[in-house]
């Protein structure tokens, strides 16, 4: 069939052209919209500038196809040939190319927003600037393409092959490449930010001055990365291999890394405020200094000696326990988490529940803080339910006026920055507490319940398992008598009368703060 006769009984109605063979021929600008092709031999046809919106193209050998400008949107490809093609500045929104072979294919500047890639074989192909958005490429095979500068904004990658691929400066912001192969990829400064790299290969990978922020690196293999400069903050690194990476002044502000394995990576002028520092494997790390300033700015220098290292980067997770004189009861359970709820909607920091732990006479209750400036702030809300939150509450401001009151240079203890930083946590708790007690109906409901009104103890533990006891009712431990299940007795009463809020020493003070060994 001719090309004239093709475009005549077109232009009749007639759609259905599958298994033709119009190979070499010429059909730039011609408007084919829905026709069948599919099975067709189309290779080396000029379709430049065509419209073949909504055509079926399925099993079609289009190699060396030009297509240029030419319009495929919602067009079938599945299984089609397009090896070699010509498809810059093509429009195949939508498209289905399902297992469609585009092996050194040109795409640059292509539209394939919402496109269906999945298996397809993109290998070699030239998709610098395409626009990819919400594309799916499961299981695609880009294998050494090129989309530099290109856009795959909440693109489904998941499995994909991208070994040795060019991303420099891709925007793969939201993206799933869940499980995808990045070996010896080239992400130089592009936008990962909230993508889910979970479990991907990234070994010798170059993302230096990439932007990973809130991205799920959980579970990743970035050994022997290049991380040099690239925004890690608020990324979840959990468990993630870092093996031999050069992480050289990367951002890691407030990322969750516990589990990682950093053996022999670099790490010197990496900026780690609010990060935590357990749970990591260290052996043969490289950091000579590290950056605590909260904005990432170098206002807040360490530097480590081998001493300083080995506490820095090996420390557990600091914790506030209040320990309370009663077994905890049901009732008294449901009571507390509700009352710990509202108390979270005003204070963030309390936003994750404690850990209880119950014997028959007593309840502890641990809740985990991010940094050792966090413990006193904390402390002084999650005692809020308790008869005792006054008198430990006072503890915890006498405490911070002993350590403000002494020359820190001589007792060697934190930088005035991280002093500063606790007493001002402290003072935003002070703050929150005055409004949570305004909420008085919602904490007085426990005050009916002698689970409330039991004696309790308050330990803080820093980060390399100090202990520092805050609050130690005089009386704890101690039972007069057995307490009714409503009101606190008498005896209770009176013993209180009697009580001396007992503050920490001086010494034990002093011995809680040099250990967290925060000289700078």
């Amino acid at each position: 069939m001719t090309i004239e006769e093709l475009l005549k009984k077109y232009a009749l109605g007639v759609r259905d052209f599958h298994g033709i063979d119009l190979s070499e021929a010429n059909l730039s600008g011609a408007k084919l919209s829905g026709v069948n092709l599919s099975h067709a031999n189309l290779s080396v046809t000029n379709f430049s500038s065509a419209n073949l919106t909504f055509a079926n193209l399925s099993h079609a050998r289009l190699n060396v196809v030009r297509l240029r400008g030419a319009n495929l949107a919602n067009a079938n490809l599945n299984h089609a040939s397009l090896n070699v093609a010509n498809l810059i500045r093509a429009s195949l929104g939508h498209a289905q190319l399902r297992a469609a072979s585009l092996i050194r294919s040109e795409l640059i500047r292509a539209d394939l927003s919402n496109a269906d890639l999945s298996e397809a074989n993109l290998r070699s192909a030239d998709l610098r600037e395409a626009a990819l958005r919400q594309a799916v490429l499961r299981n695609a095979n880009l294998n050494e393409a090129n989309l530099k500068d290109a856009f795959l904004t909440g693109a489904n990658l998941e499995n994909a092959k991208l070994h040795n691929t060019d991303l420099t400066r891709t925007d793969l912001e939201g993206a799933n490449l869940r499980d995808a192969d990045l070996k010896h990829a080239n992400l130089r400064r592009a936008n990962l930010r909230g993508a889910n790299l979970n479990g991907t290969n990234l070994r010798w990978a170059d993302l230096s001055g990439t932007n990973l922020t809130w991205a799920d690196l959980s579970g990743a293999k970035l050994s022997g990365a290049n991380l040099i400069g690239a925004d890690l903050s608020h990324a979840n690194l959990t468990d993630a291999s870092f093996v031999q990476a050069d992480l050289t002044q990367a951002r890691l502000i407030q990322a969750e890394w516990v589990g990682a394995d950093l053996t022999k990576a670099i790490l010197t002028g990496a900026k780690v405020y609010g990060t935590p520092r357990f749970g990591l494997k260290t052996e043969g790390m490289i950091c000579e200094w590290v950056d605590l300033s909260p904005g990432g700015d170098q206002s807040v220098i360490k530097y480590l000696n081998s001493d300083d290292f080995r506490y820095f980067f090996h420390q557990t997770p600091p914790t506030v326990q209040i320990i309370v004189d009663r077994s905890l009861d049901y009732e008294a359970n449901f009571i507390l988490a509700s009352v710990y709820y509202q108390i979270a909607q005003q204070f963030q920091e309390l936003k994750q529940p404690p850990s209880i732990e119950i014997g028959r006479h007593r309840t502890v209750f641990t809740f985990k803080v991010d940094s050792d400036e966090h413990l006193f702030s904390t402390a002084y809300i999650a005692i809020l339910p308790f008869k005792d939150a006054a008198n430990t509450q006072k503890n915890i401001c006498a405490v911070v006026e002993m350590i403000l009151s002494e020359d820190l240079a001589k007792l060697s203890l934190s930088s005035p920055e991280q002093i500063k930083q606790l007493t001002t946590l402290l003072k935003r708790a002070i703050d929150n507490a005055i409004a949570i007690n305004k909420m008085q109906q919602k904490l007085e409901v426990g005050a009916k319940f002698n689970f409330f009104q039991a004696h309790t103890q308050t330990i803080l533990t820093n980060s390399i398992a100090q202990n520092l006891i805050l609050h130690n009712h005089s009386n704890f431990g101690k039972k007069f008598i057995n307490h009714s299940d409503v009101n606190p007795s008498v005896s209770d009463n009176m013993s209180d009368e009697a009580v001396k809020s007992i503050i920490p020493s001086m010494s034990m003070v002093v011995d809680f703060f040099q250990g967290v060994h925060y000289k700078s």
